[in-house]
C-alpha cells in the first residue's frame, strides 16, 4: 500500500506515457499515483468509466470484480464489453481486454467471485476500494473493513438520470497548491515594490492539509429531529433520500429497478419513500411522486459524469494531491447539475 511501502521513482518509459498529469499534478503525485492498487467491484456503465479513468491515470493496478454475467442492458453504457460475442460471459472478464489495452503498463485483473465471500484480509492488498452494483449492507460492511484497515473507500452507482459517489478516507493528509500573497509595506503601497508584487502573484506554495471523513453508515442516518438538522434539510438535495430509497430496494429485491416491470417497481419504490423518509422524521413529499420515472436503468452520459467524478476522488485520494469531495457528490442528469454534501454526524 501507497502509506506502508517507499515510493520509487518510475522509468523513461512511464515519464513519457505520463508526462500531460506530471504536469497538471506533479512527479511526486504520479510516483504515488504508479505504487497504489485500487479494487473495483461491479463492471457495469460507471463500472466501466470508473476502470478507463484510473487505467489511463496510470496506477500500479486495477482488480475488476463482478460475478454477474453480461446482460442486453450492459451493452447501452459498458463501452469495454464488445457488443457481439459477449452474451452470457462474466461481466469482468468480457471487459478484460479493452480495458488492459487502454494501458499496458497497469496490471489489470479479474475476479468473478462475489464480493460478499471475500475474507477482511482480501481486502488489505489495495490501497483502495470503489464499489458499484453493492446493497447497503454490504457497502457498510466493507466501508467498515476499510476504515479499519486505512484502505481509501468509495461507492458509487447511477440509477437512471441519477448518480452519486461517496468517499471515505478516514484521516486524510494532501497538499493543496496556493498562490503567495505578496507582502508590501504600507508606505509603498503604490511604489514600484507594489508593481513587482503584482507582477510575481503567480507564484504558488504547497500547502499541506488533513480533513477527517465519516462512515458510509453514519453518512445515511442523519438525526433530522435537531434544529440544527432542520435548518440543514432545506438545503439538502433530495438525490440524498432518493439514493437511501433506491439503496433500499436493491438490498430488499436485490436488484435494481427494471424497465419490463416497471408498474410493479414503482409503486415499490413509492411505498419504500414513504416508509424510509417517515422513519427519518422526514416529510415523504421532500421527494416528489415522479422521482419513478427518471430512476430506471443506467443512463451513458451519467455514468460518464459521475465515473469521471469518481475515478478524478481515487486518484486525488490516492496521489494525496488537492482537496478531496467530502463527502457526497451527487449529479442530476434532469437538470444537468453536480452538487457536493458533507453530510453525517456533526
Amino acid at each position: 500500500m501507497v502509506e506502508k511501502e517507499e515510493v520509487g521513482t518510475i522509468s523513461e518509459e512511464e515519464a513519457a506515457q505520463y508526462d500531460r498529469q506530471i504536469r497538471l499534478w506533479g512527479l511526486e503525485a504520479q510516483k504515488r499515483l504508479r505504487a497504489s492498487r485500487v479494487l473495483l467491484v461491479g463492471m457495469k456503465g460507471l463500472g466501466a468509466e470508473v476502470a478507463k479513468n484510473l487505467i489511463l491515470a496510470g496506477v500500479k493496478g486495477l482488480t475488476m470484480m463482478d460475478h454477474q454475467q453480461v446482460s442486453p442492458e450492459d451493452t447501452s453504457a459498458q463501452f469495454l464489453i464488445p457488443t457481439t460475442g459477449s452474451s452470457g460471459r462474466n461481466r469482468a472478464e468480457a471487459s478484460l481486454e479493452r480495458a488492459q489495452n487502454l494501458n499496458p503498463m497497469v496490471d489489470v485483473k479479474v475476479d468473478t467471485e462475489n464480493i460478499e465471500n471475500k475474507p477482511e484480509t482480501f481486502f488489505t492488498q489495495f490501497d483502495a476500494v470503489c464499489l458499484t452494483c453493492c446493497s447497503r449492507d454490504v457497502l457498510v460492511k466493507i466501508d467498515q473493513i476499510c476504515y479499519k484497515n486505512s484502505i481509501k473507500f468509495f461507492t458509487g452507482d447511477v440509477f437512471g438520470y441519477h448518480g452519486y459517489m461517496f468517499a471515505n478516507l478516514g484521516e486524510h493528509e494532501f497538499v493543496e497548491e496556493k498562490t503567495k500573497v505578496p507582502k508590501v509595506s504600507p508606505s509603498v503601497e503604490d511604489g514600484p515594490d507594489t508593481k513587482k508584487a503584482k507582477l510575481d502573484a503567480t507564484e504558488t506554495m504547497m500547502v499541506k492539509k488533513k480533513v477527517i471523513f465519516c462512515p458510509f453508515k453514519e453518512a445515511l442516518e442523519v438525526d433530522w429531529s435537531s434544529d440544527k438538522a432542520k435548518a440543514a434539510l432545506r438545503r439538502t438535495t433530495c438525490d440524498y433520500f432518493l439514493l437511501q430509497v433506491l439503496l433500499k430496494f436493491r438490498t430488499d429485491k436485490g436488484r435494481d429497478p427494471q424497465s419490463d416491470t416497471y408498474g410493479e417497481d414503482s409503486e415499490l419504490l413509492l411505498q419504500i419513500r414513504n416508509d424510509l423518509l417517515e422513519s427519518l422524521g422526514v416529510n415523504p413529499d421532500l421527494l416528489p411522486d415522479d422521482f419513478v420515472s427518471y430512476c430506471f436503468s443506467e443512463m451513458a452520459p451519467v455514468c460518464a459524469v459521475v465515473g469521471g467524478v469518481l475515478g478524478q476522488e481515487v486518484v486525488k485520494a490516492l496521489s494525496q494531491r488537492d482537496p478531496p469531495h467530502n463527502n457526497f457528490f451527487f449529479f442530476d442528469g434532469i437538470k444537468g447539475n453536480g452538487i457536493v454534501e458533507c453530510l453525517g454526524p456533526k
